[in-house]
Parts: C-alpha cells; sequence; structure tokens
C-alpha cells in the first residue's frame, strides 16, 4: 500500500516537471514563430536597387557560379553558391575575405540573398536566420525579374 502510494505520488510529480516542461516550449515555439513571422520576407526590384544605391547591404547571388558566368550578375552582388552560404556565414574574416573578395558581414548587417527565381534565395535568408542573423531578406524575383526590370528601364531611357 505504501509503495503504491509512494510510486502514485512520483508518478503526479514526473508528469506534472513533464507538463510544466511542455507548457515551457510550447511558449518559446509561439515567441518564435511570432518573431520569425515579423522578420521581412523578400525586397521587390526598386527596393532593391535604393538599397544597393545606400551601399548599405551585401547583396549574395547563391546560385552556382557557372550560372553566373552564363547568364551574369546582379552589379555589386557577391557569389556565394546555396551548398556554400552555412559554412561561408560561419568562417572566420580572413578565410571570407580570401575566398569570397569581401569582407564577411556580421550577425547585424543588412543581407539580401538573391538567385535565379527566388527558390534558392530564400532557402539562404532561412539559413541565415538560423544561424543568428537578424536583417536578412531576400529578393524573390531573382535574375530573371532582375534582367526584365534593366531592360525595360534602358528602353525608357532611349
Amino acid at each position: 500500500m505504501l509503495a503504491r502510494r509512494v510510486l502514485g505520488t512520483s508518478r503526479r510529480a514526473a508528469l506534472g516537471s513533464v507538463e510544466a516542461a511542455l507548457s515551457g516550449l510550447k511558449s518559446i515555439w509561439g515567441s518564435s514563430q511570432r518573431f520569425c513571422s515579423a522578420l521581412p520576407k523578400g525586397v521587390t526590384y526598386r527596393e532593391l536597387k535604393d538599397l544597393l544605391n545606400s551601399k548599405n547591404i551585401m547583396l549574395i547571388d547563391v546560385r552556382d557560379t557557372w550560372e553566373v558566368l552564363e547568364h551574369g550578375k546582379i552589379p555589386g552582388s557577391v557569389n556565394i553558391p546555396l551548398d556554400e552560404v552555412g559554412e561561408a556565414l560561419q568562417m572566420n574574416s580572413r578565410d571570407f575575405k580570401e575566398k569570397y573578395h569581401e569582407v564577411k558581414p556580421s550577425k547585424s548587417d543588412s543581407l539580401v540573398f538573391s538567385c535565379f527565381a527566388g527558390v534558392r534565395s530564400k532557402k539562404a535568408m532561412d539559413t541565415a536566420i538560423s544561424l543568428g542573423f537578424n536583417s536578412v531578406q531576400h529578393y524573390a524575383g531573382g535574375w530573371k525579374e532582375w534582367v526584365t526590370y534593366e531592360i525595360s528601364e534602358k528602353k525608357q531611357e532611349n
């Protein structure tokens, strides 16, 4: 009888601890979802042009190097292929500079990721956020949209 009472008390205490832990996790999860949903997700062509002109961002093109060489790039962008983004953002400053010929961004620097049409840039943005970068966006229109707008603007100038 005593053993049953002790086991019952222990089981209730353990369940109480588990419930408290789950409640805490739910609270953290809710907070993180609100935080993540408040982050800017994408920039428009015009916003990206303004950001590039301000020189207050690092634009990272996550297409494969052959794509950049074959099709061109947005002026001022740095090519870091998607499969290198996580490692690159964790490199020490000297190695980053040596490999990408740019100063490594800090976790508070403004980053914008681009690719061909917005899929890979979104993945790169998510990677950067998971590594603690807190001012990160992506250009969903990508190279495909950029070229279209640039051609249109040049025609209007002529």
